[in-house]
């Protein structure tokens, strides 16, 4: 067993005092590390100020980096409750007298009443409701019920179709059915508490008079009689609301809306009708809204500044300097920021070249001022130059082309445009005459399609067809099927002159196309001849600044490795040759914005710097524990010395006295 140790008991030295100063100076170098460690723990707080005030900074112009702030313009309406208004970048100023006289609605007809909501309707027997939308015209209304009325088809509007089973044959089942299915008409149960109380309620999905309904029942006859509606012929539903398009006067000018959401009135504004009555509407440039995102953007500055100035600025009355005063990545950042800033924008061809020519400008102090005065001016005589100080866009000088988007390899300046081929639209024009008489579609026919290179097969609904309605028969189905409507591809159907029927895709170049094949129950060359595959479209071809881009569909594209890379324009339609100049600016707000993805990105400068930092105190971390063991260590010696040291003097001391008492032993002695 070891002993207990009483180190300095034998010597009476204070050893313990002894060890805990040599310890103080032997443990000095972990004092130096601590304070390194907190220097580095508060330069990573000044790092994470520093990063907060680069982000409210780039809060503080995002305005300005989005085009809608400069291209929407305001519109103010005299009195909201008639109408309100949106406007696009195409609108211009103006002043407008708005009389709303009729709002646009949606037709709805019901079912006779039925008893039950629940109970099976018919036989179960396999059924199809196929919905038309189109325009009821002559006639007379009356309960509900048309007389000597016509219905005319609209081609624009996709047939739909819904599947009426045993699994669904109630009238709940219906409802849901129809709603399920997503074909622009909506279904509800309404009671009228007689004895037979529960009607079905159908309502288009859209409002205006040619979106009036036609409902076709193939299969359970008791669905027939229940569903079928033709307000030219038979009508088992009655209607209760009449389809109405929305009508009103802009500045006298007399204008009819199938949607009560009316773009056609005034270029560029979008007119949202609430009620009938009269009113002003106001479109002005967004002065006021870019006036206050240019202020917003100094007082961020500043903002920005004044944090910066406290991290690396000296302050001589207190004779301290801030964490991070000299530190080179604070110093490279605020160089970077000013740089910027004090460099020239190419702009939009105009005179705003840079921020001072606004108004805005840097100040001793290292601040930014604005001058209202300049600015105003600015603003009320050079609106659409602003834009292209501040955001990325591009303006062509040829009013049909129009600046799609740009990359980060985007060189900004002035390109010359010149269109070499326009681009085209796929296109099938049969050779069978389709006018001689009605074509006559049996039932449970159906049509191979490929449009835009994808294949489906298409129903058509049967009956007996002029040209004109086949045509529309035809377009209708192609675009109401799922495989075309979901990826947004459909076509035009039209009879040409000489009675073909001609199929136009929507889309263009050499994607586009249209291929026709047999399906169930006809042949195509009943509708097509023996013309069963189409013309592919041709994509548009041309230059910017006398290099080669690349065409797809309208679009043409800079190509890679050029000035011009990435820069995309939708050329709709016009000559080909030169075709003016498309400007591109990339505005201050915008090389911000890529500035600070370098500097606050995950993989940018304040995180490259941080992460050196944290190596630093990680290393500190090391080092202190191996101190730390070692001082263990040092201390274990001290003790082990001066307790060696003890048992030496102990001993001696011993001997002093053993010999003292053996001297003093033989002095009584011989004085004895």
């Amino acid at each position: 067993m070891v002993g207990i140790q009483s180190t300095g008991i034998g010597s009476n030295l204070d050893v313990n005092s002894l060890i805990s100063k040599l310890m103080q100076v032997e443990s000095q170098p972990l004092t130096t590390l601590a304070k390194k460690e907190a220097s580095y723990q508060a330069k990573l707080t000044a790092y994470g100020s520093l990063s907060g005030a680069l982000s409210s900074f780039q809060s503080g112009f995002a305005g300005l980096n989005n085009v809608s702030t400069f291209q929407n313009m305001s519109a103010t309406s005299g009195d909201s409750t008639i109408l309100s208004a949106t406007t696009t970048s195409v609108a211009t100023a103006g002043n407008y007298n708005i009389n709303v006289t009729q709002l646009a609605k949606s037709q709805i007809i019901s079912s006779a009443g039925q008893a039950s909501t629940t109970a099976s309707i018919g036989a179960g027997t396999s059924t199809t409701l196929s919905f038309q939308f189109g325009t009821i015209s002559g006639g007379s209304l009356s309960n509900g019920i048309y007389t000597g009325a016509t219905y005319t088809q609209d081609a624009t509007q996709a047939l739909g179709t819904v599947t009426i089973d045993s699994t669904n044959n109630s009238l709940q089942g219906i409802r849901d059915a129809i709603n399920a299915a997503n074909k622009g008409v909506s279904a509800s149960i309404v009671g009228d508490g007689t004895a037979t109380p529960y009607h079905l309620v159908l309502s288009s999905a859209k409002t205006g008079a040619t979106s009036s309904l036609k409902i076709t029942v193939t299969g359970d006859a008791t669905l027939q009689s229940l569903l079928n509606y033709d307000p030219a012929a038979t009508q088992n539903l009655t209607e209760t609301t009449t389809a109405t398009n929305a009508t009103l006067t802009v500045n006298g000018i007399s204008i009819i809306s199938a949607s009560n959401t009316n773009t056609d009135a005034i270029q560029g504004a979008t007119l949202i009708l609430s009620k009938v009555g009269s009113t002003t509407l106001s479109l002005a440039n967004n002065t006021s809204g870019v006036q206050t995102s240019i202020n917003a953007f100094v007082k961020s500055y500043n903002d920005f500044q004044a944090t910066l100035k406290s991290l690396t600025g000296y302050d001589a009355s207190t004779k301290k300097g801030g964490v991070l005063i000299g530190d080179a990545t604070a110093r490279g950042i605020q160089n970077q920021i000013r740089t910027t800033l004090s460099t020239a924008v190419n702009g939009l061809g105009g005179g705003f070249t840079s921020l001072a020519s606004i108004g805005v400008s840097f100040q001793k102090d290292g601040t930014m001022a604005v001058d209202s005065t300049k600015l105003q001016t600015a603003l009320t005589n050079n609106f659409s130059e602003i834009a292209g100080l501040f955001t990325t866009i591009g303006k062509a000088t040829d009013s049909l082309t129009t600046y799609s988007s740009s990359t980060s390899a985007t060189v900004q300046g002035a390109y010359p445009l010149n269109i070499s081929t326009l681009a085209t639209q796929g296109a099938l024009t049969g050779d069978a005459v389709l006018t001689s008489g009605n074509t006559t579609i049996a039932a449970n026919t159906s049509i191979n399609v490929t449009l835009d290179g994808v294949t489906a097969a298409v129903a058509l609904a049967a009956g007996s067809y002029s040209s004109s309605a086949l045509a529309t028969l035809i377009q209708t189905s192609i675009n109401g099927t799922s495989a075309f409507s979901s990826i947004g591809s459909k076509l035009t159907a039209t009879i040409t002159g000489g009675g073909f029927l001609k199929l136009t895709a929507s889309s263009y170049g050499t994607t586009s196309n249209v291929v026709l094949a047999d399906g169930t129950g006809t042949t195509v060359a009943t509708l097509s001849g023996t013309v069963t595959t189409g013309t592919a479209g041709v994509n548009v071809a041309g230059s910017l600044n006398s290099i080669s881009a690349t065409g797809s569909g309208q679009y043409l594209t800079g190509s890679a490795g050029t000035p011009a890379e990435g820069l995309k324009l939708l050329i709709n339609g016009g000559a080909t040759g030169a075709r003016g100049t498309v400007n591109f600016s990339r505005g201050y707000a915008n090389q911000l914005n890529t500035l600070f993805a370098s500097v606050i990105g995950s993989s940018g400068t304040i995180s490259t710097t941080t992460d050196g930092v944290n190596k630093s105190i990680k290393d500190i971390g090391k080092q202190r524990d191996i101190l730390t063991s070692r001082l263990v260590d040092t201390e274990a010696r001290y003790r082990a010395q001066f307790t060696a040291l003890d048992r030496v003097i102990s001993g001696l001391s011993n001997t002093s006295s053993f010999l003292t008492q053996q001297l003093s032993a033989l002095t009584g002695t011989k004085q004895n």
